[in-house]
């Protein structure tokens, strides 16, 4: 007859699951209002830095080019976080509020 030790069985018989992980699926709030804030923040600069550069504000047309790139800089990281939160929460398939880095 072979040993057996029950101390190390793999069995589930004296597994209990009070201190069980729980996992919520609940959306990251903070980070989805980061990702829209960095979208209208860069969408408004984009807007403003074009008009800027067509009105020449500062006297060239330089500030309002350089004020567009800054607001794309903003533009792109929220659009891109803001799409994956939607994406995440209409049930996209590939798409999960996991997907969003914290904060």
């Amino acid at each position: 007859m072979a040993y057996v030790d029950r101390a190390f069985s793999i069995s589930d018989e004296g597994i209990t699951m009070d201190g069980a992980y729980v996992v919520h699926h609940r959306p990251p709030v903070k980070e989805i209002a980061l990702a829209v804030g960095l979208l209208v923040l860069g969408a408004l600069g984009v807007v403003l830095g074009i008009i800027m550069a067509a009105n020449e504000v500062g006297g060239d047309r330089t500030h309002g080019v350089l004020f567009a790139i800054l607001g794309s800089m903003l533009f792109i990281p929220g659009f891109y976080y803001t799409r994956i939160a939607y994406y995440a929460y209409k049930g996209y398939k590939g798409f999960s509020f996991s997907n969003i880095p914290p904060v």
